[in-house]
């Protein structure tokens, strides 16, 4: 049996966590080969599936008179509404769609503790309805309001203590952080991460995993899931922004940031799903006639390992395989990533740092090349020499349908010209880790893409 040891002085938080993402093949607990079939093991464990179902079959779901707006009957959950966004740039200055509205703030929380003087993360086998393998790893809480305060008269959410009333200097990270503000009408969760001294019980669907074991199996795909690639993110690495996040200091970098928001003018409001233009709703499906960005579904789900073992809901459904991706270089030795700072209809303030593409490659297919995203034929074409990472990943599990984006990191080589279009910039790794531990700064793809880097699974610098 693996022996806990305290933690250490924060002064060397950042070397702790360089050490365990240099433990990559075996933790004190379970060896990175063997996880996939833990993984297999817990799910013959329990009762999965999931199933399509009508609008009119979802229990305890329904259309409100007067607006069309999909609810739960308890007034908690989500629901599904409509907004109307005028962004007043770009191929699509004007747009309607149905929005998933969840103001409550959920916890997404991953725990720490030494074994054999090595940090180990205590990961979660978790099902979420919408992964397309079902089970995937996940932090060690990931839970809404609605499901901690057992709204739905389930089951308690272990280790929920350990990041709602956290031990005094126990925090290693903690930030408010959006998801994805394609769907969500400004959604935030709680990103949390936590060292422990104390004992943990490990229950069924739990393992210890050092960080390198974790930056291993992000290499597979569908393996870690969302939200545990967005609290990765905010792991320490001891960097700061390097030389100023690129060429810029780091006033200069927030200063272009500042004026990226400012520049932009947003307007997105809340409107009756029934009011929404261009979309029609079915028995089976809300969706566009063209078919195309995404459709809200309904399905009923079994899970046994679940704090309750059975429910309905809507999900969204996107059409197509997405793209996100960084475009990487080499300026003076220091790696760099290439950001755009991207409008989305659901974010709290307008714009936050994306990847350098973030899209379906279907949705812009009929558009004029100047008018497709920049820089996706470079990311599409590109030569696997230039291909540093590649990987497909499930977007959030519990509220989107097969939402699935093909992760990849891409050498720029000279496929990138000096002046850039507005809204991009060369930033360092240290520099998005730096702007991480702030809310709203980074939106949930590059976080996933960041997280490769705060593991190690890609190591820029080689």
């Amino acid at each position: 049996m693996a022996t806990a040891t305290p933690p250490r002085a924060a002064a060397d938080l950042a070397g702790r966590f360089a050490r365990s993402a240099a433990v990559t093949e075996a933790g004190s607990w379970l060896r990175t080969a063997d996880v996939p079939g833990w993984l297999a093991e817990r799910r013959a464990c329990h009762r999965f599936a999931v199933r399509r179902i009508p609008f009119a079959a979802l229990d305890g779901w329904s259309f409100a008179p007067g607006t069309g707006n999909l609810c739960h009957d308890s007034g908690r959950f989500f629901t599904v509404e409509g907004l109307r966004v005028s962004a007043g740039a770009g191929p699509f200055p004007h747009w309607q769609q149905p929005v998933i509205k969840q103001p409550e703030v959920g916890v997404l929380g991953l725990l720490a503790k030494e074994f054999d003087g090595v940090l180990h993360f205590l990961m979660q086998a978790k099902m979420e309805p919408g992964n397309r393998n079902l089970l995937q790893l996940s932090p060690t809480v990931q839970a809404t309001r609605s499901n901690y305060t057992k709204v739905h008269r389930g089951a308690d959410v272990p280790y929920l203590d350990h990041f709602l009333r956290p031990a005094p200097g126990s925090v290693v990270a903690d930030s408010l952080q959006s998801e994805h503000g394609s769907w969500f009408f400004r959604k935030s969760n709680r990103n949390m991460i936590v060292e422990t001294r104390a004992a943990v019980p490990v229950a069924d669907d739990f393992c210890w995993l050092t960080l390198g074991q974790i930056g291993r199996l992000l290499r597979r795909d569908n393996l870690v899931n969302m939200d545990a690639r967005t609290v990765l993110a905010g792991v320490p690495t001891g960097g700061g922004p390097g030389p100023g996040g690129g060429p810029y200091g780091d006033t200069e970098l927030l200063s272009w940031f500042t004026g990226e928001r400012s520049r932009h003018t947003v307007g997105a409001e809340l409107v009756p799903l029934d009011a929404v233009a261009g979309w029609r709703r079915g028995p089976h499906t809300i969706e566009r006639p063209d078919g195309r960005y995404f459709r809200v579904v309904a399905v009923a789900v079994e899970a046994g390992s679940r704090e309750v073992a059975g429910w309905s809901q809507p999900l969204i459904e996107p059409c197509g395989l997405g793209v996100t991706a960084f475009l990487t270089r080499r300026t003076g030795g220091v790696p760099q990533v290439l950001v755009h700072a991207r409008v989305e209809g659901g974010f709290l303030d307008t714009v936050e740092l994306g990847p350098t593409v973030q899209c379906v490659p279907g949705n812009h297919a009929a558009l004029p090349p100047d008018q497709r995203p920049p820089f996706l034929d470079t990311v599409l074409t590109a030569p696997p020499g230039r291909i540093r990472y590649a990987a497909v990943h499930s977007e959030e599990g519990g509220r989107f349908l097969h939402a699935e984006s093909r992760y990849l990191l891409v050498e720029a080589g000279d496929a990138v010209p000096d002046a850039l279009p507005p809204g991009y910039r060369w930033v360092t790794p240290g520099a998005l880790g730096a702007l991480v531990r702030h809310g709203h700064y980074l939106n949930v793809q590059a976080r996933s893409l960041l997280s490769l880097l705060t593991t190690g699974a890609v190591r820029l610098q080689d």
